[in-house]
Parts: C-alpha cells; structure tokens; sequence
C-alpha cells in the first residue's frame, strides 16, 4: 500500500536533556547583558548560584533581584526573569539573567554556570528547541531570523507577518486539500483488484489547477520577496561628467563621492545603501564609460561593464545637453545587449539644458529629466524606482503573502513540478500509482516548508544561521 507524507512529530534528540546556556544580547561593553538558560536544570542550576529568592519555589513569569556569587565571591547583582515550561520561548524551564554589560562579568557567569553543569549553547539552538517542542513550524522559525535580521519596514512587517503564521497558514491549507484527494487515492489502491475510483477526476483537476495557481502566485511574489530581504542592487552608469556621483550623493542626502569637473575621477566602484519607503536599494557609483588608454581607468571601466551584468537595475545616466535620444539608446544596447537587466535612462543637467533638448527626452519611454546638482527630480526618479520594483503587482504592504526564503521558493518550485506531472497523468489516462506518486512529491515538497517532512541536515543546515543566543 502507498502511502503518502503527512504531519509528523520529530523524535526528540537526546541532546534536549541538557541544559544550554547563552549570551542572547551582542557581545561587547554596554549597560545590560542578558544570558539565557533553557533546559530540564535551568532553575536548579541558577539556584546554586544566586543569592536572593529561592528559584524553584517562584512562579513562572516572575522578576526576582540578587547576586551572582562564586562561593562567597559575588560576580554581579543581577535580575532574574523566570520563565516554566512550557509557557516559555523554548517549552522548557527559561532563566533569564540581565546582569551589567561587562565582558568580564558576562564571561564569569558563564563559565561559572557551564562549571555547575550547563552546556554552551549552538547556534540557534534555543529556536530549534522551541520548534522540536512544537511552538512553532519550521517557517515560523526561519522567520524569527529573518526579524533579527530586518532593516527597514518591509523587511520587518514580512518577516513579523511569517513568524505569526501567516504563510504556514496558507500552506496548510494548501495542503490539506491536496491530502484529502490523496486519500482518496490510497483508497483506490487498496481495492485496486475491484477496479473502482474513489476520487473524481474532474474535481481533482479543478483542484489541482487551483492549487498550482495558488503555488504559482507564491513564487511569483519571491521576486519582491528577495527585494524585501536582500535590497536591489542599482548600478549608476554612463559617460564621465555625466553626474553620476552627484546623482550618488544626492540619493544618499550625504558626500558619498568625489565630484569633479575633470573627467574620470570615479575609477573604482562606490556602493552605499539608502532605505526608499521601506524598500533596500544598494546603488553603485561607477566609472565613466569611454575609451582610455590610462591603465587604471580602464580598469574601472571594466569594473563598471561587470558589476552592471550582476546588477537588478541599471540607471543609465546621460547629460541632456550632449546626448541624443539615438545615441542613449545605442550606448544602453552595447552596455546591456538585449536589455538583459532592467534599465531607466536618467537625463541630468536639465537646469542648464535649452527647451528643444528636454523636449526630445521628455516622450521617451522609460525616461526621467533630472538636475542631480540642484537636487531637482530626485523625488520623482525615487518614485519611479519604486515603480519598477514593484512592478510585479504585488502590495508588499497589503494581504498577500510574500515568500521571502530561497528554500521556500525551491520547495515550491518542486510542487508546481510535481503537479504539472499529476495534470499531465490525467490528461493522459494514468493509472491510480503512478498519480498517487506524483502528488506524494508535491505533499512533500509543501512539507518541507513548514518542517512537516524534514531531516536533521536540513535542521542543522537552518538553526546553524542563526545567532548563538537565538
């Protein structure tokens, strides 16, 4: 009999018998450190040390105030926050010791706990415990680093959106239809010799084409996604004394780059970031693209001609007064031959420039009038690159899911494959198993998602991202 993959819970590894302890506040002097312990000994071992209220006698979510003593040594005086399993982060017994911000002191304390019997942490191991305990899914999880990691507003809503559910939610929903049919499947199986169909098949084809559109709108989002995670990199080309490394210093509102009337002062690549609504852009100053026979500059020239074939939008900048439309046209194709990277054409030193020379630009599709020196058309330029990141459609600030995980978009990847099988099957007149194999692909593709079918390599691989003390 076939089965397929449903829910399950991973045997819980014998390494949760520690008890782990951690740094969770970043290394270096400050005011307040704070060291996390969880585990079975958490409050046992923080009684053997502290002087103050007995631990194991007080209620979970508690503060008690004391010292941190060595024997009759006192390291620190410390808060302790008092958090019993399983209403804890991680499901177990949770100390929490917020001493002062002294590497000295935090190092002490640690090594005396580890001496008691703690065990140091490994990296992202106290969210692994808490998705071993079932507090949470594998996305979920992932989301938690995603939050730590967050730089602006966007990156923060989507990963605070994914922490609380709401892709795991839609995914199992996803799921469950599918797993419903495949019963249904299974069923088939087992009175295979009857020759009977349980499942209907021009329901299953409704369903499945649903579903992949579902799955499809998914991956399609990943493209903002990535934007809203990792910025989009914007490369600044164009001819010396173009005004690129005004336009630079313009963006970033600061003295980014070197500005000269003497052309071919840019030689290396600048890059700087500046948050734009919420959205990361990473732009790149570049030298001016032109023949030279100085040896360094036509290094940077060479530069430039690279970093544009990596870049996720190019801005082409050209000066109005000493360029035509046909001419920036053809010096975008031989820079970027067949358009491969997405291009705005940005026409500066539109202050100085005569009516007839803006008025040939002004039509031009794909084209902003700008004068990088007076900060003259930056707001609309910053417009129309929001624009074109979002040109997907998709409201990173409304409902919609966003996928914002590579190996999201690779298992998603994997179940619109399976399904394109399973329609195909249909199509074609299939028998029962070989359907019944192809949507146990797609369910377990989904699965690894949410951590429903996982390893311990793909676990390991995951929690080892993470900060020590998350």
């Amino acid at each position: 009999m076939l089965t397929f993959p449903v829910a399950v819970a991973l045997p819980l590894p014998p390494a949760l018998s520690d008890t782990i302890i951690a740094l969770s506040t970043p290394p270096g002097a400050g005011a307040i450190a704070m060291l996390r312990l969880s585990g079975p000994a958490a409050v046992s071992l923080t009684d053997a040390v502290f002087a103050g209220k007995r631990l194991r006698d007080q209620p979970s979510h508690s503060l008690h105030v004391g010292t941190i003593r060595d024997g009759d040594r006192i390291l620190d005086e410390v808060v302790i926050s008092l958090f019993r399993g399983p209403h804890s982060y991680t499901r177990e017994d949770v100390v929490e010791i917020s001493c002062h911000g002294s590497d000295y002191i935090v190092q002490q304390i640690l090594t005396l706990l580890t001496r008691h019997g703690a065990r140091l942490a490994e990296a992202g191991e106290f969210t692994k415990r808490a998705f071993l305990h079932g507090a949470f899914d594998l996305a979920q999880a992932e989301a938690v680093a995603d939050l730590i990691a967050a730089d602006s507003a966007l990156s923060h809503q989507v990963a605070l959106k994914q922490m609380r559910g709401g892709f795991s939610q839609e995914l199992r929903e996803l799921r469950g239809r599918l797993v419903k049919f495949a019963a249904l499947l299974e069923l088939e199986l087992d009175f295979g010799e009857e020759d009977v169909e349980f499942a209907d098949r021009t329901g299953l084809v409704s369903l499945l084409q649903e579903v992949q559109a579902l799955v499809r709108r998914l991956l399609r989002s990943f493209e903002l996604g990535n934007v809203i995670k990792n910025g989009v990199t914007t490369v600044i080309a164009g001819k010396p004394n173009a005004g690129k490394s005004t336009l630079l210093n313009g963006l970033l509102n600061e003295e980014r780059a070197i500005v000269s009337a003497i052309a071919g002062t840019t030689r290396d690549l600048i890059e700087d970031e500046v948050s734009i609504e919420g959205i990361r852009f990473r732009f790149v100053d570049t030298a001016g693209l032109r023949d030279t026979t100085d040896e360094v500059e036509s290094m940077g020239v060479e530069r430039t001609k690279k970093r544009v074939l990596q870049a996720a939008l190019l801005l082409y900048l050209f000066d109005i007064t000493r360029t035509t439309p046909d001419e920036v046209q053809a010096e975008i194709e031989a820079l970027n031959p067949g358009r491969l990277i997405p291009v705005l054409a940005v026409g500066n030193k539109r202050d100085v420039a005569s009516e007839e020379e803006i008025a040939a630009f002004q039509h031009l599709p794909e084209t902003v009038l700008i004068a990088a020196a007076r900060g003259e058309g930056l707001g609309e330029l910053q417009a129309t690159l929001l624009q074109r990141v979002r040109g997907a459609g998709l409201d990173a600030t409304g409902a919609a899911t966003i996928v914002t995980n590579l190996r999201h978009a690779r298992s998603l990847e994997k179940t619109n494959e399976a399904l394109d099988s399973v329609l195909l099957g249909l199509a074609n007149g299939m028998g029962t198993e070989l359907l019944a194999a192809d949507l146990r692909q797609a369910l377990a593709a989904l699965g690894e998602i949410t951590g429903e079918i996982s390893s311990d390599d793909l676990l390991t691989s995951i929690f080892t991202q993470f900060c020590i003390g998350k």
